[in-house]
C-alpha cells in the first residue's frame, strides 16, 4: 500500500512540476522588471513545493515559531537540521522570502530545477573549493540586495536524526554581514521520507519550530549557540507527549 501511494505521489509531484513550471516562468518573466529579488516568484515556488505536504493525508504538519522571522527583520540567515529530502517540501511552508543554497545536482533536475535557476537559488558542490567559495559571493550579494538565505549547515542530511556538527558558512556570513542567524529545528521528516528510499512510511507527526534569532560577532560562539539551541529543541520535540 505504501509504494503504491508513494509512486501516485511522486508521479503527480514530477507531471505537475511540468504546468507548474511554465506559469513559474510566465510569472519570472511579467515581474522581472520591477521584482528584483524574485519574491513574488519565490512566493509562487512555496505554493508549489508545499501543495504537496496539503496533499498528502500521510503528513500532519505544524510549523510553530513564524513570529521569530519577523522578530528577525526582513534579511537574515536561516539554519535548519536536515534529516530527510521532506525537509525542503516543509521549509517553503514557512512562505517567507529567502534564497536556498542547494546542491548542484538538483539544478539539473527538468522542471524542478529550472525553477530554482529561475529564483536565483544558489548552487552548491559539496567539498568543492572554488564552488564553495562562489556559493558564498552569491550568498553575500543576496544579503547585500537585502534578502534572506536558508541553509543546511550540517551539509547533508543525518542519517539518524540526530543533528550533526555545523560547516561554518552560514555563521561566517552572519558575523561579517551583523546579520542575525535564525535557527529552525525539524523532526519528524526522516520517519516520512528516509535518507535512502523514496517510499513514504506511515502517518508521520513533522514539527518545524522557528526559534528566537541570535547575533553575535565571534563566529565559533554563534555556531555553537545555533547548533546547542536546535539540538535541544529536535530533542524537545522528539520526548514531547504525543
Amino acid at each position: 500500500m505504501h509504494v503504491l501511494f508513494s509512486i501516485l505521489f511522486w508521479t503527480y509531484l514530477a507531471t505537475s512540476s511540468i504546468v507548474l513550471f511554465f506559469v513559474a516562468l510566465a510569472l519570472w518573466l511579467v515581474t522581472l522588471p520591477f521584482d528584483r529579488n524574485r519574491t513574488i516568484l519565490h512566493y509562487f515556488t512555496c505554493f508549489w513545493a508545499y501543495h504537496y505536504v496539503w496533499l498528502n493525508p500521510m503528513w500532519s504538519v505544524r510549523i510553530e515559531g513564524r513570529e521569530n522571522l519577523r522578530a528577525a527583520g526582513r534579511t537574515a540567515v536561516l539554519v535548519a537540521n536536515h534529516q530527510s529530502l521532506g525537509d525542503i517540501l516543509i521549509l517553503f511552508g514557512l512562505f517567507w522570502p529567502f534564497k536556498w543554497v542547494s546542491k548542484r545536482s538538483v539544478y539539473a533536475v527538468p522542471f524542478i530545477g529550472w525553477n530554482m535557476r529561475l529564483n536565483g537559488y544558489v548552487p552548491l558542490l559539496r567539498g568543492d573549493k572554488q564552488s564553495i567559495g562562489e556559493m558564498m559571493d552569491a550568498c553575500r550579494a543576496w544579503l547585500r540586495r537585502g534578502a534572506s538565505i536558508m541553509m543546511f549547515p550540517e551539509g547533508t542530511r543525518s542519517p539518524d536524526g540526530e543533528v550533526k556538527p555545523f560547516k561554518t558558512g552560514a555563521f561566517t556570513m552572519a558575523t561579517e554581514s551583523g546579520l542575525p542567524i535564525v535557527p529552525i529545528a525539524i523532526e519528524g521528516t526522516r520517519d516520512a521520507l528516509p535518507k535512502h528510499g523514496f517510499v513514504l512510511r506511515t502517518r508521520s507527526k513533522i514539527r518545524v519550530r522557528v526559534l528566537p534569532p541570535i547575533r553575535g560577532t565571534d563566529m565559533p560562539t554563534l555556531l555553537e549557540q545555533a547548533h546547542a539551541r536546535i539540538a535541544e529543541e529536535v530533542s524537545a520535540i522528539r520526548t514531547a507527549p504525543a
